[in-house]
């Protein structure tokens, strides 16, 4: 979730570990019914900060922690806490203090809140809401869940193109003295805008604090505007930002009109938890947070054990196809292992690198001969070099000049067919629309595995025996 916070007591770059100490002391209030104590203790911290202590109990705990104190269970704290944790406790809160903790957080963090409630306490709790802050959750529903819709900020400052930096500025510090609802708690960008709300440009704050105050903002607005349509998935946006180098960006509705803006915190936010995902679901696992059990755990990996299972009794039919071969020459059986190794190790390697070249958009179609014909090449040279080493081994081992060069053929073929599957397989699961990431390592594995077989215990089986 992303965080909102005050600019005191930031926590010093020394303290970034968790205070052990201190959350031993929220245990021990908590175990004692000490309401004040935990008041005490979870008073004057960065809101980050306590959140980081506040995961590090149980859900038993934080249950008994907000019974005893349910006012320290304030929206800064809310909006950096984990979602998990968030959906854990929001159930232990009445939907007064959780309407009016959604009413003083800024729009996107209300609404990721708001995604962690149960569908039947959603009502209620938007009962309790003002008429504002109420349309601004309905309408980011309106949009499907990880788009710039759902993720943009609804507050935002935009001034008139024929303004002058003073009334720009005296605007901005009346609007917030009575209270505006509608200015956000940070921002980095003024969006100029035309008599149809239609952004003409942007001024960084820094511009205008060192403009004159007489200067028009047409005048001194960067017009290279980079916007963003709501409907467009969240991980565009976050490539947008790392593009262009961007701190803030507008959205614009249908009609082109300015309806609010998307922040770098956010965006920090979207590249960490997209890049996690990526990571975890290459490994056929998801990310194991804090409140998960040990039976979840178990139903969100075994599907891709068994599918894992199934590739691997598929490796051992063609090993048993061999039997006869392997009985007559027991080393075989001794070298198998290291084929399969090499070429799964060949395969790891070039697709992390297509999975990751295809998250941050360098690999495309454009340039994705160049970069296969680059991994056939490396794979081959790689092969060429450890064929050689292997070769040697064996020939050291076993005394078999025969032997080793059966070994080295398969060995270099394998790597072969291992960095090309790592590129092909992946690319090719894009193209056909599915997520390279989540099932591309079960079909290099499977590749390399049954190729390594194939081509050590085939070449064996007419060479040597």
């Amino acid at each position: 979730m992303s965080g909102i916070s005050d600019d005191t007591n930031i926590p010093p770059a020394s303290s970034v570990d968790i205070d052990m100490q201190h959350v031993d002391a929220l245990r021990l209030a908590i175990a004692q019914g000490d309401g004040t104590g935990l008041r005490r203790l979870l008073s004057g911290e960065h809101p980050a900060e306590l959140a980081d202590r506040f995961e590090q109990l149980s859900a038993d705990e934080r249950g008994l922690l907000v019974e005893l104190a349910p006012d320290v269970i304030s929206p800064s704290l809310l909006a950096e806490l984990e979602d998990e944790v968030v959906e854990d406790i929001l159930p232990l809160l009445g939907p007064k203090q959780i309407s009016k903790a959604m009413e003083e957080l800024d729009s996107d963090d209300a609404i990721q809140i708001f995604e962690e409630l149960p569908a039947h306490r959603r009502a209620e709790v938007l009962a309790d809401m003002s008429d504002a802050p109420r349309r601004e959750i309905e309408d980011g529903f309106a949009f499907d869940e990880e788009t710039a819709g759902r993720l943009m900020q609804r507050e935002f400052v935009a001034a008139p193109e024929f303004w002058s930096v003073q009334k720009t500025i005296e605007r901005m510090r009346l609007r917030h003295q009575q209270g505006g609802d509608n200015l956000p708690d940070k921002f980095f960008d003024i969006y100029v805008i035309d008599a149809h709300f239609h952004p003409l440009g942007y001024i960084p704050l820094s511009t205008l604090m060192r403009s004159g105050k007489d200067q028009i903002l047409k005048d001194i607005m960067a017009s290279n505007l980079t916007v963003i349509e709501p409907d467009m998935d969240q991980e565009d946006v976050a490539y947008l930002f790392e593009k262009f180098d961007l701190i803030s960006a507008p959205v614009l509705d249908a009609d082109g009109r300015l309806s609010g803006m998307i922040t770098v915190d956010d965006i920090v936010e979207i590249i960490q938890d997209e890049h996690t995902e990526d990571m975890l679901a290459l490994a056929g696992v998801n990310e194991a947070g804090l409140v998960d059990t040990v039976w979840s755990t178990v139903g969100a990996r075994a599907p891709w054990l068994f599918v894992n299972l199934l590739t691997a009794i598929g490796a051992s039919f063609v090993i048993a196809q061999f039997q006869a071969e392997i009985e007559q020459l027991v080393a075989l059986a001794v070298l198998l292992p290291i084929v399969a190794s090499m070429g799964g190790n060949t395969g790891t390697q070039a697709l992390t690198v297509a999975i990751r070249a295809l998250a941050t958009r360098d690999l495309t179609t454009a340039n994705s001969a160049r970069v296969i014909r680059r991994e056939a090449l490396a794979a081959i040279v790689n092969g060429l070099v450890f064929a050689i080493v292997l070769g040697a081994i064996t020939l050291l081992w076993f005394g078999q000049p025969k032997l080793a060069l059966v070994i080295a053929s398969a060995l270099v073929f394998n790597m072969f067919c291992a960095g090309l599957a790592g590129i092909l397989v992946p690319l090719g699961l894009k193209r056909v629309g599915a997520d390279p990431a989540v099932s591309s390592s079960v079909f290099v594995t499977t590749v390399t595995d049954v190729i390594g077989f194939l081509a050590f215990l085939g070449l064996a089986s007419i060479f040597l025996l």
